[in-house]
């Protein structure tokens, strides 16, 4: 398995769904973990602990809104306070909501993106002192193939957003190379989680339902195929790939069907 032995891990949006996943099985390969939520988010961040602390690592749980700059640099400062270093940041926090185009006014459109690609980018910048200080890092990002491969209608500030890190990811990646960081993104297809459960915001289950006849491995993801290639990312033996979205979709993506 891959190792993530000695390391500190910070997962945003550790609640439920993908981010959960990936706090899970960063800690089974050997990380403690942060795991970062909001106080707003419905569900419960005890379960993702537990699992944390199941597999004898320390969960360190701490509340924040990632569209705030103070929220997110406490919960970095606290990090290094409490574990003494930080290694990994996944930044997974966002919010997706169905908005027709022309009813979509100013302050539901910046307060998406503060949250989708505001909030990747905070964590980022908080986290990139002591990586740099540590000569080391990994910044991870969850973009999304709606965005950043294909469109969605009536989400356009969540595909903008989305996008938005693929060109962030790229860019800071060139900048933080040669201090031993990597910046990288992984954006999953359609995954069962309650986000896309949602019916009023996402899929719900009768759309994840007719949404998976149309994917070519005949279903929809699992978090836990996602937080696999963050894991990936994350360990050593990805110390040569920066700058990269990789898809994460069962090829949808390259599907003309």
């Amino acid at each position: 398995m891959l190792r993530l032995d000695g390391r500190v891990a910070l997962v945003t949006g550790a609640a439920s769904g993908i981010g959960a996943a990936t706090a899970a099985l960063f800690a089974e390969a050997g990380a403690d973990v942060v795991l970062c939520w909001y106080a707003g988010d419905p569900h419960n961040v005890g379960p993702a602990a537990a699992a944390v602390e199941s597999h004898g690592r320390t969960a360190l749980v701490l509340e924040g809104d990632v569209a705030r700059t103070p929220d997110v640099e406490r919960m970095v400062a606290e990090a290094v306070a409490q574990l003494g270093r930080l290694d990994i940041v996944v930044a997974n926090a966002a919010i997706a909501r169905d908005v027709a185009t022309e009813d979509l006014d100013d302050e539901r459109w910046l307060s998406l993106l503060d949250v989708d690609l505001g909030g990747v980018f905070r964590c980022f910048r908080a986290a990139l002192p002591h990586m740099v200080e540590a000569g080391w890092g990994r910044l991870l990002a969850t973009s999304s193939i709606a965005g950043a491969v294909q469109g969605w209608p009536r989400h356009v500030h969540y595909t903008a957003a989305k996008a938005g890190i693929v060109g962030l990811v790229r860019s800071l990646a060139v900048e933080v190379a040669a201090q031993g960081i990597t910046v990288n993104a992984v954006a999953p297809g359609v995954i069962v989680s309650p986000q896309t459960l949602d019916p009023v915001n996402s899929l719900g289950p009768a759309g994840l339902e007719e949404f998976a006849r149309s994917v070519p491995a005949g279903r929809n993801g699992d978090p836990v195929e996602i937080a696999n290639a963050f894991l990936f990312l994350a360990s050593e033996r990805a110390s040569y790939i920066t700058g990269q979205t990789i898809v994460v979709d069962g090829g949808v993506t390259l599907s003309l069907v």
